[in-house]
């Protein structure tokens, strides 16, 4: 069946059974990537997987069914094994099928064309055959890979809303290994750009990357001005996304529960999330139940305006949802999450910023960051990498110590952002960025 069949057979279903309140949702994903190793193909894959979920109301509760098998057959028994499922429901909190917006704003990003198995192959193999022509202390080990994400959704329900949404990823990564004086190194970067100039500078600065961590030595412990990469930072957002969850607050599992329109980061903290921002490859004008997306300050020059709502929470704290109701795979449950999430740029440059902050560290790995983050205390202890700073010069690498602090006290411990946001490579919808972010006198612990 094709799925205006599957809708119209769904939509009988449901009539017959009588059901008021219901609601289809499909989405459909097609992957395919390839790596390399050695200088050879190492693996390469390609698939398809996705299936319809329904949801319906009955006596009060939400039942849901989902497949993947779209059969006629199947249909009929889909609506039947969620009108029993909502038998055994026993949560108490209002249920809501959603009407619709006024307006849903408009994608903007462009779908990738998707290149033939053997084109992907050949730029995987390219930008290997890049990495080992850059400087004769790369060796094997050094790997590359290349991938590409369709994901088409489609919501309809009983109230006449009808939403479709196709989106695509396509990018590149690099990891280069070094050997240099009997002591070896590496680097990972990535590209979601392919064209020629971007492949060139994903080269020259991944491999430069793995050289200079040769020879990196120990510090000893004490307080010490940082700088966190952007790509750090960001990796750090997307440790303690999860507090800012109007779900976790609700539950108290989040310390900024209650805390809306009270300051609780430093004026030069703005943190937004974009369902649309411009050049993101996964924009969408609606969630996963229909709510309308919009861009948001999460935090504003230091003040919190609102944590991310579905439209359970918001019905539960009585305000309304902010469109951050996901949905990861047609099968799963609504859960709340950002889109592109990230801190505002400052008016610094990078070089600038490292300039301000005079002697410190600069810092380029945060290792097991999920395992070493407390996410409802907001303590944080994670071994790390990075470089020494002096008179706003970057200078030798250094390894092995580690940070320790809270993601609160960081937040209201920001003096910078520099100039530009690096983003990371997007999950679903979400994709979380920021700015190279000066931080005063953190606690590490060297040698």
């Amino acid at each position: 069946m094709n799925f205006d069949a599957v809708k119209n057979c769904l939509i009988q279903e449901a009539q017959k059974a009588g059901l008021v309140e219901y609601e289809v949702y499909f989405m459909e994903s097609s992957d395919m990537s390839t790596e390399t190793l050695k200088q050879e193909i190492s693996s390469f894959s390609s698939g398809v997987s996705g299936g319809v979920s329904f949801r319906c109301i009955v006596d009060g509760k939400m039942g849901c069914a989902s497949t993947e098998l779209l059969t006629e057959e199947e249909m009929s028994g889909l609506v039947a094994r969620a009108v029993e499922s909502a038998k055994y429901i026993e949560n108490e909190d209002k249920v809501i099928l959603y009407a619709g917006d006024d307006r849903y704003q408009s994608v903007t990003s462009p779908l990738v064309t998707a290149p033939d198995s053997l084109s992907m192959k050949k730029l995987a193999l390219g930008l290997q055959e890049r990495l080992y022509a850059e400087h004769e202390s790369v060796i094997d080990g050094t790997q590359t890979g290349v991938f590409v994400n369709h994901m088409s959704m489609e919501l309809l329900n009983s109230h006449g809303l009808h939403l479709t949404n196709r989106v695509s990823v396509s990018g590149i990564y690099a990891q280069a290994v070094v050997k240099q004086d009997g002591e070896s190194q590496e680097a990972f970067d990535f590209s979601m750009d392919l064209s020629k100039e971007a492949l060139d500078r994903l080269t020259k600065e991944t491999v430069a990357e793995a050289r200079s961590k040769v020879g990196a030595v120990e510090i000893p412990s004490g307080k010490y001005d940082v700088i966190f990469s952007g790509k750090e930072m960001r990796s750090l957002l997307s440790a303690y996304a999860g507090v800012f969850s109007s779900k976790k607050a609700q539950l108290g599992l989040s310390l900024l529960k209650g805390r809306e329109g009270e300051v609780i980061a430093s004026e030069a903290v703005t943190l937004l999330d974009d369902p649309l921002k411009e050049g993101s490859p996964v924009q969408t004008g609606f969630d996963g139940e229909g709510v309308a997306t919009y861009r948001k300050a999460v935090i504003e020059k230091g003040s919190l305006n609102t944590l991310l709502y579905d439209l359970a929470t918001a019905h539960k704290a009585g305000v309304k949802s902010t469109g951050n109701g996901q949905r990861v795979g047609y099968a799963e449950s609504v859960s709340i999450r950002p889109y592109s999430f990230y801190f505002e740029a400052g008016d610094l440059s990078e070089d600038s910023l490292m300039e301000r902050m005079g002697d410190g560290l600069y810092v380029t790995e945060l290792k097991g960051l999920h395992a070493g983050c407390n996410s409802v205390t907001g303590d944080f202890s994670v071994e790390s990498a990075g470089y020494m700073v002096r008179g706003g010069k970057r200078c030798e690498a250094i390894k092995s110590f580690t940070i320790a602090g809270n993601f609160f006290d960081l937040m209201r411990d920001v003096e910078a952002f520099a100039d530009r946001v690096h983003f990371g490579i997007p999950s679903g919808f979400t994709v979380y960025g920021s700015p190279d972010v000066l931080i005063r006198k953190m606690s590490v612990a060297g040698k």
